[in-house]
């Protein structure tokens, strides 16, 4: 933690840890102001955690969160109350400090000269020329001048953004690119499963950001605050205009962990844990090798979410884990879904249901997780089915893993490019957007009906390039999505039902049956998502290396 002082009564900070507060006590801070959404990365700690802490030092705390880019004069104002009713001196915090300096700068416009706010704040180590424009002009964003045009813009970095800015380039290296993402760390997802079964490290799944942009590509660190489609322009984070000639939108999914009430209080302690997390994931093998007897829950929320399959997969090795440990009997299973079915691709599930018959868990179907008491080790589940009113059940749990329910970002619910859902809405073969000819959109946050898996990011991002290409030479579209997902279902320790499949739950295999049938637990497929699949994602994936994903012709496909 860099405590930096902007003013005699304010300082501000990156992203606080619980182990900090005492340190802030310390020092003599008496509140805490927080402006960094909850979920906004998978390695922060939640508002709550924060907190608790903050209350048993007896610091006053306040939640004031602002997504990314997305300062608004009610923000400014409730910051500025905050300041004036808050004991004195108060820390305030997000993911840099930055939108903690931005309102801070924005509120002191006031009674302030530019030439005064800009001083102060780079003194404090924050450079606030980017809301100059805000400041003199009363928080107008003037579109009608940019501060960057690209021919291609990128919008996230995540396992899409980089795959398809890599792709791009394999096509036509000239193009000027440039992908917008705040992030330091990028993580890779698929593995925190195995993180959560004990089979690898935690920082086996992370890489430094600046690390995976591909050459050639201008990597805008900082937030998108509003899609102008209609200018053909992006706002950023400081009120900074970007231009673009054609746009690729990719930010994933937002986790909304606060939708179930109770939950970010406890996350992390008292036996609830997420492998949704990169800082918890760790937390669920401590758990499973901790627990010799007792109740465990898993829990999946309401469609969709990323990697439907795993909820189920920490079940798997939890249960596997208990089974080789001679404990399975002493300990009752209970997988509580909100869905209808184990799985969504009928012909996977015989071989799940004997796995689960093997674990002796229980399946409870309409089941949605919508409060916890950690403390209490109870949960509260909705119970839906067919036309019965909601019946709300209460269950008590030692350990519990959690599915959050995930949603689009807000940035693009609340955008022109968004269906009625909140997803970037686009033509489920080409990914075009269905409005705007001059975007496309691919990943975790558009609305076409498939998996949102790395794998389907991975078969998506060159039908996007190739597209993107053809639509720079004037010609229409070339490469067509099947709506291709996997989910390599990891049922046991050194087996796995790989599971394939795309639009309608058409069967998909990348392997002939001989050498691996899908439907049936393999030691192949263990050995390709264990060994296989994480080189092929750090190494080919997001290099633009398309082994076994190159685009199907659009002509071929029969669209």
């Amino acid at each position: 933690m860099e405590v930096k002082t902007i003013s005699d009564k304010l300082s501000l900070s990156e992203q606080l840890q619980v182990a900090d507060i005492a340190s802030l006590h310390e020092l003599g801070f008496r509140s805490i102001i927080c402006n960094r959404p909850d979920g906004e990365a998978a390695d922060q700690p939640t508002f709550d955690e924060i907190r608790a802490e903050a209350e048993k030092h007896g610091m006053e705390i306040r939640y004031l969160p602002v997504v990314p880019g997305q300062v608004s004069d009610e923000n400014v104002e409730s910051f500025s109350q905050a300041m004036r009713e808050l004991p004195k001196p108060t820390m305030a915090y997000c993911r840099t400090g930055t939108r903690s300096a931005t309102l801070w700068s924005l509120g002191q416009a006031r009674t302030r000269s530019v030439p005064e706010i800009l001083a102060a704040a780079r003194a404090a180590g924050y450079d606030m020329s980017g809301v100059v424009r805000r400041l003199a002009n009363g928080g107008v964003t003037p579109t009608d001048k940019a501060d960057g045009s690209f021919d291609v813009v990128i919008v996230g970095a995540g396992a899409a953004g980089i795959a398809v800015a890599s792709s791009l380039l394999k096509r036509q290296s000239d193009l000027q690119v440039a992908l917008i993402d705040p992030a330091d760390i990028h993580y890779y997802q698929p593995g925190w499963t195995m993180v959560g079964g004990g089979i690898f490290e935690p920082e086996e799944t992370a890489k430094t950001m600046g690390s995976l942009i591909p050459g050639g590509v201008q990597w805008l660190k900082t937030a998108v605050t509003a899609f102008e489609p209609q200018t053909d322009s992006i706002i950023l984070e400081g009120c900074r205009v970007i231009k673009y000639k054609r746009l690729i939108v990719c930010p994933g999914i937002k986790l909304d962990w606060n939708r179930i009430e109770g939950l970010t209080e406890t996350l992390g302690r008292n036996g609830v844990t997420s492998n949704y997390r990169y800082d918890l994931a760790p937390y669920t093998w401590s758990l499973v090798q901790g627990l010799k007897s007792g109740k465990a829950v898993f829990t999946q929320p309401p469609m969709p979410i990323k990697c439907a399959g795993a909820p189920q997969k920490a079940m798997y090795l939890s249960a596997d884990h208990w089974y080789r440990s001679g404990v399975l009997k002493d300990i009752d299973i209970s997988f509580n879904n909100a869905g209808g079915v184990l799985f969504g691709v009928k012909d996977y599930v015989p071989a799940l249901q004997e796995y689960v018959e093997r674990y002796n868990a229980s399946l409870n179907f309409f089941h949605n997780l919508v409060a916890v008491d950690g403390e209490a080790g109870k949960a509260w589940f909705d119970v839906k089915e067919g036309d019965k009113p909601v019946k709300r059940i209460e269950t008590e749990f030692d350990m519990m893993h959690v599915c959050p329910p995930q949603c689009a970002p807000e940035f693009i619910s609340t955008s022109p490019l968004a269906d009625a859902a909140g997803w970037v809405d686009v033509e489920q073969s080409t990914l075009r957007h269905k409005t705007y000819e001059n975007i496309w959109s691919l990943g975790d946050a558009m609305n076409a009906p498939n998996a949102k898996t790395a794998a389907a990011a991975r078969k998506q991002a060159p039908v996007v390039a190739a597209n993107v290409i053809a639509d720079i030479a004037g010609k229409s579209p070339v490469a067509a999505y099947d709506g291709y997902g996997s989910c390599p279902l990891t049922v046991e320790r050194g087996k796995i039902v790989l599971a394939e499949f795309g639009f309608g739950g058409t069967m998909l295999p990348s392997f002939p049956k001989w050498l691996v049938d899908g439907t049936r637990p393999s030691r192949l497929a263990w050995l390709l998502k264990e060994r296989i699949l994480p080189p092929i994602y750090w190494k080919a994936m997001l290099r633009g290396h398309e082994w076994m994903a190159e685009p199907t012709s659009l002509q071929d496909s029969g669209k």
